[in-house]
């Protein structure tokens, strides 16, 4: 793809060039959010177009729409054609609806106010500690979810895409096959486990949620044919845990809180597979890489510290923290990417 600004392109720029590229970061993002929110890339779906029709069918101002345009070609996002026309690229396939592997959502996500306040306010938590959301917004994130259904729809649907896109690797990567009954422990809406179960039909499953939220699951696991095979438990991963299952998974789960909160959730999994040794915890998520090399995880932890505290952890932080709990690591996942963890309860406690 041409245009594309990465490594090879800014290796030759003179350091203080590539120093304040890296300051551009929101611009581009801006520039993203707008062609997402106007769905630029659908109205290209059917071929190139001219900006004046583009600003015509999306209510915009035909110069200012063009300038962002042509931004967004610069990185990549759309190619301007030598007649002015913009037409779409594999980059900004992703930003098209309702297409497999449609990212628009996260996009819309990444770029909305509830981000991007919390960053204005990143040195409150570099200072203090303390999540710079609330200090951003006076109240915590999940409850800033609940007081505005908007914000909360925008942030389920970036989190179903997410999931969406993370599943497949994952049930690709690490056979859960192995284990005849599985408990998804803050599961959601059920979307993980049915794939699971999809892949695997002589599995069954638990899911495991908030009430409020499994409600939902029903429906999903109906129309994912797997309803027969899947519990659905309303419960609390801080509390007590189903027991008898021979694996527990957490996806997504623990980052979202500090360690002590984290060992917590553990302890409730452990307890869980008190009477089964052979059981094992299945922790499915982003392993930090290491130090001085790219991956998104370490982006992907700032958000977890500013939006409520938690944070994206790397191999050594892991086991330290099962080992806090009770568990011991006993695979090898690969690091810088999404990974299962699968864990043993340890023989003799901690």
């Amino acid at each position: 793809m041409t245009g594309v600004v990465g490594p090879a392109m800014t290796a030759a720029l003179p350091a203080h060039v590539r120093l304040l590229l890296l300051t551009d970061g929101k611009r581009i993002s801006r520039v993203l959010h707008v062609v997402a929110e106007l769905g630029i890339a659908d109205e290209l779906a059917d071929g190139p177009l001219p900006v004046p029709e583009l600003a015509e069918r999306t209510h915009t101002h035909a110069d200012s729409l063009g300038r962002v345009l042509r931004v967004a070609a610069a990185f990549g996002v759309f190619e301007e054609q030598p007649d002015g026309r913009y037409a779409l690229t594999d980059l900004s396939e992703a930003l098209r609806s309702g297409v497999p592997g449609s990212q628009r959502d996260m996009v819309l996500y990444n770029g909305d106010e509830m981000l991007w306040r919390s960053y204005g306010r990143l040195m409150h938590t570099v200072r203090t500690g303390q999540p710079a959301f609330e200090d951003a917004y006076g109240h915590g994130f999940f409850e800033h979810l609940e007081q505005n259904p908007q914000a909360g729809a925008l942030f389920d649907r970036a989190m179903t895409g997410m999931s969406h896109a993370t599943a497949r690797m994952l049930i690709d990567g690490f056979d859960f096959g192995r284990f005849a009954r599985i408990a998804d422990v803050g599961g959601g809406h059920g979307y993980f486990l049915s794939e699971v179960l999809r892949h695997h039909p002589d599995v069954r499953g638990t899911l495991v949620d908030r009430p409020s939220v499994v409600e939902e699951a029903h429906k999903l696991l109906d129309e994912a044919g797997v309803a027969d095979r899947a519990e659905v438990v309303p419960g609390d991963f801080f509390q007590e845990l189903p027991p008898g299952r021979d694996a527990y998974v957490l996806k997504a789960v623990l980052h979202d809180w500090d360690d002590e909160r984290a060992v917590a959730i553990l302890e409730r999994v452990r307890e869980a597979l008190a009477d089964n040794p052979e059981g094992r915890l299945l922790i499915c998520e982003f392993l930090v890489g290491p130090a001085n090399r790219w991956d998104r995880g370490k982006l992907l932890d700032l958000d977890m510290l500013i939006r409520f505290g938690g944070r994206e952890r790397g191999e050594d932080q892991w086991r330290a923290l099962l080992a806090a709990a009770g568990f011991e690591l006993v695979n090898e996942p690969v690091p810088g990417r999404w990974a299962v963890l699968e864990c043993r309860p340890v023989p003799d406690g901690r």
